[in-house]
């Protein structure tokens, strides 16, 4: 999935109905789509998002934190 997918706007978290930003992947970790509000990461699997409540996993405030500073550093990206 690319930054500038139309799909990216019209996914939504499936618990708070909110948008999602597309992580990339960093070396550490696969693609995903992350929802800020809830610290909420979905992963994508072989090009597709994986938004059932239950494929959803918590992270960590320190994990967190890592993903707003690459959020903030992303082009055109607003945490």
């Amino acid at each position: 999935m690319k930054p500038d997918d139309p799909l990216l706007r019209i996914l939504a978290c499936p618990l708070d109905k909110g948008p999602l930003h597309l992580l990339a992947p960093d070396g550490e970790g696969d693609e995903a789509l992350y929802n800020p509000r809830l610290r909420r990461r979905y992963p994508i699997v072989d090009g597709i998002p994986q938004l059932l409540p239950s494929s959803g996993e918590q992270v960590s405030e320190e994990e967190h934190e890592q993903v707003l500073t690459r959020m903030a550093g992303a082009p055109g990206a607003t945490p």
